[in-house]
């Protein structure tokens, strides 16, 4: 399975040039979450990718207790031969900040 569809990837791509050196960010809903399938518990909630670098942003918890905001290299998590999933199901509800806020007090992301 590819790691995102073309549509997510647009949006990601999209979400990161409304974004890019930008002062005031806005703060946009995840356009999706991966998880490991087997052998952890680490979760990635997706907002935006540099298309070059392949560089995505947003919360990210691998299964320690403490999930926070930060960069990701999709190419490292593909090559890293963890068996990813994206939850196909998945529907962001709320802001990026509002998933942060709720997934450090739970101590997990919750989504």
């Amino acid at each position: 399975m590819k790691t995102f569809t073309q549509k997510q990837e647009q949006q990601l791509i999209k979400n990161h040039q409304a974004n890019f050196g930008k002062e005031e960010t806005t703060d946009f809903k995840p356009v999706l979450k991966l998880m490991v399938r087997v052998g952890g518990n680490a979760t990635w909630l997706l907002s935006e990718l540099e298309p070059e670098s392949r560089i995505a942003f947003g919360l990210c918890d691998l299964g320690m207790g403490s999930p926070e905001l930060g960069y990701v290299s999709i190419d490292d998590l593909e090559k890293l031969g963890w068996q990813l999933e994206r939850d196909m199901y998945f529907e962001a509800k709320k802001t990026l900040k509002e998933y942060t806020v709720s997934s450090r007090n739970m101590g997990s992301i919750v989504a």
